[in-house]
């Protein structure tokens, strides 16, 4: 997969304890509007199988109406422990391989961890991925890497360019959502984080790349349902306070409208108003085998106007091409 940045895409990975101190003094700096944030299954085709609001998925924990979905960020999750396995049912006999999209410009060192929230508020989101090949056959001991914006639209990390973190010293100085686990013996892996915000230009997504052995065999992006993401970027604390997103999955500029429905995460509400999102990944058996890329969508994986004249020849973006992320809050347009 070409990256759309002159970053090197193999994993970088840090240690939980090498950040924190990193990210103590910063996150005590945050304004209080900033603090006060709200952050909050899987198929097998794609689609959205996203519960009923006042259906309760999860063990009755007696902590929220299931109706509601929870604030505070992943220390909210109270029924963790007892939510359901997404991909209890099966995953049946066809397994279509999850194409590639662009790595985007706001990858960036990764942290090995379940949690990659770091205590950001927000609507907390337990994501779940089952990681299989062509056959159907789980892969144990793949690495899965993912990444994506905070629910105020920013990227973390000090090694992201400034047009990812729009220079803030806050999401430069932390290292919060993002983070890298390798699957069980069942392919599974799972992380607790929080919905992701939106910025112009570009649908709420979550990025990920699966490796094995070290090797990288598929980076693309995930996407939600529109209306479970409507519903929370405007009735949901923090996310409503930034005003309707100017994009969705139908106009996005990554992935097209028609292709979207195989790259959604499968949603439930669960008891204690945390979100379980799943997803399976289907990777090659072989990289000799051949790639697909995901249809690309209103800027044909560009930016607002799209790639260059003449497209990448196949040599990958010139340094700085944003790859379709658009600018996050803030961003003045300048260059990164």
């Amino acid at each position: 997969m070409k990256s759309e940045s002159p970053q090197d895409p193999s994993p970088k990975v840090i240690t939980r304890r090498s950040i924190l101190r990193g990210i103590g003094l910063s996150l005590a700096a945050v304004p209080v509007a900033k603090l006060l944030v709200a952050c909050g299954g899987d198929d097998t085709s794609g689609g959205d199988t996203r519960l009923d609001a006042g259906t309760d998925a999860g063990a009755d924990s007696g902590v929220v109406d299931p109706g509601f979905w929870a604030t505070g960020g992943t220390a909210a999750m109270t029924a963790a422990a007892t939510y359901p396995d997404p991909f209890a049912s099966g995953i049946g006999t066809v397994c279509n391989l999850t194409c590639e999209a662009t790595l985007g410009p706001c990858y960036a060192t990764t942290v090995d961890r379940k949690d990659i929230s770091e205590g950001h508020d927000g609507l907390p989101v337990r994501l779940s991925f089952l990681i299989v090949n062509e056959a159907c056959t789980p892969i144990p001991g793949a690495t899965v890497d993912i990444w994506h914006a905070a629910p105020e639209g920013l990227y973390s990390g000090e090694d992201a360019s400034d047009f990812c973190t729009s220079g803030d010293a806050t999401a430069r100085a932390a290292r919060w959502f993002r983070g890298v686990q390798t699957t069980d013996a069942s392919g599974r892996v799972d992380f607790d984080t929080c919905f992701p915000g939106w910025y112009s230009s570009r649908t709420i997504h979550i990025h990920f790349t699966v490796r094995v052995n070290g090797q990288e065999f598929v980076t693309s992006q995930l996407f939600f349902d529109d209306t479970t993401s409507d519903d929370i970027v405007t009735n949901q604390p923090l996310y409503n306070t930034r005003g309707a997103r100017d994009t969705t999955n139908q106009n996005d500029t990554v992935v097209s409208g028609d292709a979207v429905g195989d790259y959604l995460f499968a949603t439930q509400r669960m008891a204690d108003g945390a979100m379980l999102a799943s997803k399976t990944l289907v990777i090659r058996s072989s990289l000799n085998n051949a790639s697909c890329a995901m249809p690309g969508g209103s800027g044909g994986g560009g930016g607002p106007g799209g790639p260059p004249p003449g497209g990448d020849g196949g040599m990958g973006p010139p340094p700085g091409w944003d790859g379709g992320m658009g600018p996050p809050p803030g961003f003045d347009g300048g260059m990164p």
